[in-house]
Formats: structure tokens, sequence, C-alpha cells
């Protein structure tokens, strides 16, 4: 019997108008995001369901995100539906320790928003990332390391896509070098700083000394860390890599393989957009890949998941 993960997605996934419909037709979603506005101290609402600017500033985008991931899945599991296995996009890993019972949601809330301060604050001027495509992850990481600037591998996405972050000129002139070496594409992303680069060690630190402060429990289920691409099991390993997070590189794709090489065969993307079912399609096309943005998104995973 094939085992089910959910998967939650990172920053760049949020858009005007995500968890509107959950917000407005399910009370327990309600009142997880309220929960989340009045911890955050913002008008989530106002923040997640209008067209505005601050949605896609990092300080603001990443309470968004992870109220609305926490909403779905507080909706999923008040169906009953709960998976064996998690993990999360950058970001969307505290999606994943939320579903492991690791933090409380009103801990996560309070620490996905000073995260989101922490990165913001943090961004130094001068930081670029660009996605590389059609090279190998060990072909990047062979030119990065001949860089003489600041420049190395942020994600692990799937097969030939790879994100290159750090210093604009050292990013741009390795861009050219893959380029050279056979990279098909190279895109520069509209990011407000290099993410997942040591450049952000400070906001590593400062977030370091808040997870001090947050009580962390044991996993009810394994979950896959981006650091490590391994599952975590006991709560002593937690603090250390959730904070090491946001300066390492993130093993998108090592997590996946974790996860399949322990018999996961549906994975269910909890949260706005499709980013990680289309990498999911690039790892493994023989996999079942569900998706819930929408409320008729959840309607039909829970109908299809109870009938299995």
């Amino acid at each position: 019997m094939g085992r089910t993960a959910f998967i939650f997605p990172g920053q760049g996934a949020q858009y005007a108008g995500m968890g509107k419909d959950f917000y407005e037709q399910i009370p327990l979603c309600r009142q997880v995001m309220d929960m989340a506005g009045e911890i955050a101290e913002l008008d989530l609402k106002k923040l997640c369901f209008e067209e505005n600017e601050q949605l896609h500033i990092t300080e603001f985008t990443q309470i968004a995100m992870i109220a609305v991931e926490a909403a779905i899945l507080k909706a999923l599991e008040a169906e009953g539906i709960r998976p064996q296995v998690a993990a999360g996009l950058s970001l969307g890993e505290y999606g994943a320790v939320l579903a492991a019972g690791v933090l409380s949601m009103e801990d996560t809330f309070s620490v996905v928003r000073k995260r989101g301060i922490y990165m913001q604050e943090a961004v130094p001027e001068g930081g670029a990332m660009s996605a590389v495509l059609g090279l190998s992850g060990e072909q990047v990481e062979q030119i990065c390391e001949k860089e003489p600037g600041m420049v190395s591998v942020a994600n692990y996405n799937c097969p030939g896509q790879v994100v290159i972050t750090g210093e604009a000129r050292a990013v741009e002139n390795a861009s050219e070098k893959l380029k050279d070496a056979g990279a098909r594409r190279v895109l520069p992303l509209k990011v407000s700083g290099p993410f997942h680069s040591p450049m952000l060690k400070k906001a590593e630190e400062r977030l370091r000394e808040t997870l001090k402060e947050i009580s962390i429990q044991k996993p009810w289920i394994p979950y896959a860390a981006n650091v490590t691409a391994k599952y975590v099991t006991e709560a002593q390993e937690v603090k250390e890599l959730l904070a090491r997070q946001v300066s390492s590189p993130v093993k998108w794709q090592q997590c996946v393989e974790t996860m399949l090489a322990d018999q996961v065969d549906t994975f269910i993307e909890v949260g706005p957009g499709r980013t990680l079912s289309g990498f999911m399609r690039k790892i493994d096309r023989n996999v079942r890949v569900l998706n819930i943005q929408t409320l008729e998104d959840f309607q039909t995973v829970v109908k299809a998941l109870k009938e299995r």
C-alpha cells in the first residue's frame, strides 16, 4: 500500500485572492487566518484577497502564504485526511512542521512573521538569483565554485532546474559561464534578495535566537528537511535545521527522492499555485500528484481520497 505526503509551496507562489473561498465558506479556515492576522498584527484579508504590492514583499509574503497553507491543512485534518510524511519548499517547510505537529499554530505564525522580517532586513544591496535550466546540480555547483565572487546554489528544484544566488555581479558572470557550458536558459528571478545564500547569515542568526524561545514537540510524522533532505523524527533536530535553512541550499528534489524511497506514491500540494506539482512531473511521472489551492480543488481531492 502506498503512502501519502503533504507538500507545501514556498514564496513566489502567492497571488491576490489566495485562500478567499476557504475563508468565506469554511469557519475553521476563517479562524486560522484570523489568528494569523492577529499574531502578525496585519490585515490578512486585505493582504491575501486584494491586489496590492505588499503581498510580493518578503516580510508580508511569508505570513500570508503560511496562513493560507495552515487554513487548508486544518480543513483537511477536519475531514480526517492526514499524511504519513510531509515536506515543504523553503517557507513551505513551516507547513510541513505544522502538519507534523512540531510547532503550535500560534508559534508557527509568530516565527514565520519574524522570519519574513529578518530576511527582508538582512537582504544586502546587490544580491540576485537566477534559474538555470538544462544542467545538472553538479554542473552548476562546479561553475559556481570557480567563480571568484559570492555565488552558490540556492535550490535544487528538479532535474534540469537549479537556482543560483549571491552577489549580482557574480550571479551574472556565473550565468554567462553556465550558458557556455550548455544551459538551455538562465533566467533572472524577480526577487528582493539573494535568498538561501551565505549572504543571509544575519537572518539565520536572528531566527536561531527566536527559535530558542519556542517550544518544539516530537514530530507525529516524519518530515523531510530542506537542509539535509533527510527525515526529521526528533524534536532536538528541528530548531537548528530551521535556522540553517535561511542561508543554505534548498534540496527539494532530494527531499522528494527521500519520500519516493519511502514508498510515497501520492503527493498532495497544499497551498497556492502549482509549482511543486510541476516539479513532481519532472522528478517522477509515475506518482499521483494532487493540488489544493481552491475550495473546488479541496472538495475534489477529499472525495477522491475518501473513495480510495
